[in-house]
């Protein structure tokens, strides 16, 4: 598995063969300024919520690769009916496309798309296959619904979690959900891109250290392989 991260909740995960996107948000991150959005290949895109910072960009970039959006049945249908193709889900089920299986988890958060159309509940994916399993959570506050994940799901090789604050769990809640999840290897999203979610990254690196875990903070377009 590959992850190449371009800030807030935006990735490219190499799986399966193909090329997952999550929540593409390039022009509402004003880090990402210097990224080149026709960077971002997708031929499934997962998309956990309705906000700006997570869709600004699901359009552009849908119409340039045509890939298939899996969300909730909200999300889905809002953009079927501009003509994008999708699969929809909802909360406890699980899909097995040609990549691996996709199952759509709880996420503690709110929802709505920058329209203001309603965009139904946020969610998170846990996705595997011969590859591996990985947890993208989406925006989130720490869940106790988190312990459901390692009894109904593959062991986690790797969990992408939000660690900013404010608007999610931070990175002390963060390692807490590293525990529900009981996952080794944390990739951190939805941080620094602005002040209200600017984090110590020596101290949140330490935190997971002494629970003799890794977190990941990767630079803008760098690629972690796990």
């Amino acid at each position: 598995m590959k992850f190449t991260w371009y800030g807030q909740s935006t990735f490219i995960i190499e799986f399966g063969g193909k090329k997952l996107l999550t929540d593409p948000a390039l022009s509402a991150n004003p880090l990402a300024k210097n990224l080149n959005i026709e960077d971002l290949e997708a031929d499934y895109i997962l998309v956990s919520h309705g906000h700006g910072d997570h869709v600004s960009d699901l359009e552009t970039v849908a119409q340039r690769t045509g890939a298939t959006i899996i969300s909730n049945y909200e999300i889905v249908s809002y953009y079927g009916n501009k003509g994008f193709s999708g699969h929809p889900m909802n909360h406890g089920g699980k899909w097995k496309f040609d990549f691996g299986t996709v199952k759509y988890v709880n996420a503690v958060h709110s929802s709505v798309l920058p329209d203001g159309t309603y965009a139904g509940n946020p969610g998170g994916f846990v996705v595997w296959g011969d590859g591996g399993c990985f947890y993208f959570a989406g925006d989130t506050a720490l869940t106790w619904d988190m312990k459901l994940i390692p009894l109904t799901c593959p062991k986690l090789d790797v969990a992408l979690l939000p660690i900013g604050d404010n608007f999610t769990m931070g990175y002390e809640d963060a390692a807490i959900a590293s525990d529900f999840v009981e996952c080794e290897n944390i990739i951190g999203c939805h941080y620094d891109s602005f002040p209200y979610i600017e984090i110590n990254h020596g101290d949140a690196s330490q935190l997971f250290e002494k629970k003799g875990k890794k977190l990941f903070l990767p630079k803008l377009g760098e690629t972690i392989e796990l």
